[in-house]
């Protein structure tokens, strides 16, 4: 028992003086460091290439330039949209050395040309060349004009597969080839290769060339696009270098935009700076607004503002015929506007079958007979018919009781007031704004597609400089019918000098229309702001936008998206003045700050009075 004892306290003390070890190396031992965390799990060396972890890497350097390079000229190479690094050493010159180097070097070129003159042979242009650079390059430095570096640039490029890697790196190689700047892979430098482009400023490659301060500065990767024209509005900043997105649309070959952006995110805000930068440059403009959210712009510019609601005073009547210009034809017009007509009751009434389409098209034709309005008359001063008159009409046809019954609810029954009058308003203003914000949901997408229908036959009226804004879109994109009007009017708003703006923030219920994407083909500016991303892969997909441009979408601020022109974009800020912003903000509490502030403005005046 003594003995059994004496051991356990021994097994005891030995375990007391190990406990303060053991836990202590196993702590050490299952600790992860900086290196662990960003080191790959394996990577394998090749002469030409590497492999690290799932990625294929190669390393390329440049190791010959031409005589002259253009600005920007490693841009294309820059902006590709392929995974690579860059690395960019330049190691200051001694001038005084240099100097040396470069006398002793004309002395020797121009040797070589006097040896040859005295031989009789033909001259060589390639030294004479080299000489006048030499010169240059000596009298520049004396002067500090000029300061000579030498230079290395390495690229290296990611690939998921080996394939990849060599039609990558062929891409990149071909694209400087073809402005003269040689490049090689690193052969059995590759690890070298990599740890020089790594950021650890460790040039291991060392292959450099000399390299003054003006072509030097062309290398300058931090370049991007500029969108800027000689005239036009400003649509804001590029957020890259500052410069002003200045552009006039009715310079391109087509007039017409898109705006893209979430609920809140500054698509009216953007629309109403371009309206009333436009206003100053003699355009006119015309506004569908379902929110009467340019309702105190048309009243600060002195514009026009029509409500079009079931209770409105102001009404227009769908069967209202634009004259025929002189190379129209009177029986084209007519066809045109009774083809309109027919997709106006087919939202108006639900849907129409095949019989109830031909029933229509017959009554319409009919119905304008009555009022002699035909291919062969001079309908231009004569009044048009009502939606009551087509009523009359198909009462008395045989098999149209049905459509004369879903109709009377337009013309004597609950919306009778909306449709069934003739038209009191003039367009003729430089600011026209429609509001259906007081229109019932149901009959929104019927009161856009008759206000477009309308203004598209004003527009026809007379040829001038116009901008047709659609605001919210998706309401008249709902209908089949009402996007392919939209798309229709896309297509030929440029034979009448018009400009279309379509705005949306309902991005899926746009795309997934037939009609979407061509409206899209078919406007020469698109602009997308901040996206929410419930949509942000649709935008991607159908804008082709790289993963950096999504993300910036994404976390972009109000007012802040991406401007496209043509086959250029850019990273764009929307900027307005203090004047400006007070006219077009949407801010409720600004809004309030405003109409309180005019409110005390108008009874000091009255006080004084």
């Amino acid at each position: 028992m003594m003995r059994m004892a004496l051991f356990r306290r021994a097994k005891k003390a030995e375990a007391e003086q190990m406990l303060p070890i053991y836990p202590q190396e196993i702590f050490e031992a299952g600790l992860l460091d900086l290196k662990d965390v960003l080191a790959p799990s394996a990577f394998e060396v090749s002469p030409s290439d590497m492999r690290l972890g799932q990625k294929f890497v190669q390393t390329i350097f440049v190791f010959s330039y031409p005589r002259f390079l253009a600005t920007n000229w490693f841009s294309g190479v820059l902006n590709l949209d392929k995974e690579f690094d860059v690395s960019l050493f330049v190691h200051p010159v001694d001038t005084a050395m240099m100097l040396r180097r470069l006398r002793k070097k004309v002395a020797e070129v121009q040797s070589q040309i006097t040896e040859r003159e005295e031989k009789g042979l033909v001259r060589d242009p390639m030294l004479d060349t080299a000489y006048r650079d030499l010169e240059d390059l000596r009298d520049k430095l004396m002067q500090a004009r000029e300061h000579l570096f030498s230079f290395g640039l390495y690229i290296t490029i990611y690939a998921d597969s080996k394939r990849d890697l060599e039609k990558t790196a062929s891409l990149v190689r071909s694209m400087l080839d073809a402005r003269l700047v040689l490049t090689k892979p690193a052969l059995f430098q590759q690890k070298e290769g990599l740890n020089s482009v790594f950021p650890l400023a460790m040039d291991q490659l060392n292959v450099n060339n000399y390299m003054n301060s003006a072509p030097l500065s062309s290398v300058f990767p931090f370049t991007s696009f500029d969108l800027t024209s000689n005239k036009g509005i400003l649509f804001g900043i590029n957020r890259h270098n500052s410069s002003l997105v200045l552009f006039d649309r009715f310079s391109f070959e087509n007039y017409n935009s898109v705006v893209f952006a979430k609920s809140g995110s500054g698509k009216s805000y953007t629309a109403k700076l371009e309206i009333l930068r436009s206003l100053m440059l003699d355009t006119d403009v015309i506004v569908i607004d379902p929110e009467r959210e340019y309702e105190y712009l048309a009243e600060t510019v002195g514009g026009r503002y029509f409500n079009i609601a079931l209770t409105s005073k102001h009404h227009i009547n769908p069967f209202d015929l634009p004259p025929p210009r002189e190379d129209e034809s009177p029986t084209d017009i007519l066809r045109s506007h009774v083809i309109s007509l027919v997709g106006l009751f087919r939202i108006m009434l639900g849907g129409l079958t095949p019989e109830e389409d031909a029933i229509l098209d017959r009554s319409i034709n009919e119905t304008y007979a009555s009022k002699d309005i035909t291919p062969e008359t001079d309908f231009s001063k004569k009044p048009p018919p009502l939606l009551s008159d087509l009523e009359l009409v198909l009462a008395s046809m045989v098999g149209a009781e049905s459509l004369a019954i879903r109709l009377r609810k337009f013309t004597t029954g609950t919306w009778g007031g909306f449709i069934n009058q003739h038209t009191n308003v003039d367009v003729h203003n430089q600011l026209v704004v429609f509001s259906v914000r007081d229109m019932e949901d149901e009959l929104r997408p019927v009161a856009m597609y008759l206000i477009v229908q309308f203004v598209w036959g004003a527009i026809r009226r007379e040829m001038k400089k116009r901008l047709l804004v659609v605001d919210e879109a998706w309401w008249i994109m709902k209908t089949e019918d009402g996007a392919s009007f939209l798309y229709g009017l896309a297509k030929r708003a440029r034979k009448y000098y018009l400009g279309l703006a379509t705005i949306t923030q309902d991005v899926a219920d746009f795309m997934g229309s037939p009609y979407g994407k061509p409206i899209i083909t078919n406007s020469s500016i698109q602009m997308l702001l901040k996206q929410s991303p419930g949509t942000i892969d649709v935008v991607q997909k159908t804008f082709n936008l790289t993963e950096e441009e999504k993300f910036l979408l994404l976390e972009s601020d109000v007012g802040e998206g991406i401007f496209f022109a043509g086959l250029k974009h850019v990273a764009i800020k929307i900027i307005a003045s203090y004047t400006e912003h007070q006219i077009i903000t949407s801010d409720p509490s600004e809004l309030l700050a405003i109409k309180k502030a005019k409110e005390e403005y108008m009874a000091n005046k009255g006080g004084n009075v």
